[in-house]
């Protein structure tokens, strides 16, 4: 992983800084080699959060769909080698999915940890992910966790100090169905980075690294279709139901797999809304940038 960050210019005094926080929590590192599925780019947002994270703050990552949030949470978290624990929040979150509960084991009542627990005790990074789909008064739970107590109190078992190197990365889509306003309390105990939308340079060196055989014509095609997109969406000429970089992937694995470009993207891209306009729309896109004689063995050499 540091490798990647010396590749996307990182300055070198917060890689050096990665490194002392590695050998100082070297007796709980995260020692697996497995590699990431993606890759985040963008040095400033890097950056950023390497500084939040190299401080001690909880971070939040706030922003649209198909901007990284999570990618760049799972990426933190491989570079400075901790455990990583992924709690997805919805509606009936409470307490006992977030710290833990009694469960039997062996004929005895016995203490089940959940995620924040675990990354307390391990020094783990902790993603929160959709933090903002929870009801506000669950979320009352992680106020002493979160802020300068650094504790978690069991009830009925003890209270648990957060060990030093853990940290709690939250993400959040603004304005979704099922969303709500994130409590005043519980958002001070954070520091907040925007995330941008995907630069169509950094989108195109995602597609060349995910889908090795691609030709690198066509990877920077598709990265301009999904630009061309988010601009009808900015615009307000298209719902932002179709800009789904996970549905452009998906496309491109069926091209790989050898389905035609073009029902790859119906499927991927274009049915992603109902509305019959929308299709026409997004079909027209699609037609400047990739030819309909296009045929998945011209895409993958």
């Amino acid at each position: 992983m540091l490798e990647h960050l010396k590749k996307e210019q990182i300055n070198p005094s917060i890689i050096e800084e990665i490194k002392k926080y590695r050998q100082k929590y070297a007796d709980t590192a995260d020692t697996s080699q497995t590699s990431l599925r993606y890759l985040y780019y963008g040095k400033e947002i890097w950056e950023a959060a390497v500084h939040a994270l190299l401080c001690g703050e909880n971070l939040l990552l706030a922003g649209s769909k198909a901007t990284g949030k999570n990618v760049l949470a799972e990426n933190l978290a491989r570079a400075f080698r901790r455990p990583c624990y992924n709690l997805s929040f919805h509606i009936n979150m409470d307490a006992s999915s977030m710290i833990g509960n009694d469960t039997f084991r062996n004929g005895e009542v016995v203490f089940r940890p959940g995620p924040i627990y675990q990354s307390a005790v391990d020094g783990g990074f902790c993603i929160l992910d959709e933090i903002n789909m929870a009801r506000n008064e669950a979320l009352a739970v992680l106020h002493s966790v979160l802020d300068f107590r650094r504790t978690i109190h069991i009830p009925g078992y003890d209270q648990i100090p957060v060990h030093p190197a853990t940290r709690f990365i939250a993400t959040m889509n603004y304005g979704y169905a099922g969303t709500r306003e994130l409590n005043e309390a519980l958002a001070s105990r954070f520091v907040i980075l925007q995330m941008p939308s995907i630069t169509q340079d950094n989108l195109t060196r995602l597609l060349l690294r995910e889908f090795p055989g691609i030709k690198k014509q066509f990877a920077e095609q598709f990265s301009g279709l999904f630009s061309d997109i988010e601009k009808k969406c900015e615009s307000g000429e298209l719902t932002e139901k179709v800009l789904d970089l996970r549905g452009l992937l998906d496309a491109l694995r069926l091209i790989q797999n050898g389905l035609s470009p073009y029902p790859a993207l119906d499927m991927g891209l274009t049915n992603k809304t109902f509305d019959a306009y929308e299709q026409t729309l997004i079909r027209d896109i699609i037609t400047t940038r990739i030819s309909k004689k296009t045929e998945s063995t011209t895409i993958f050499s």
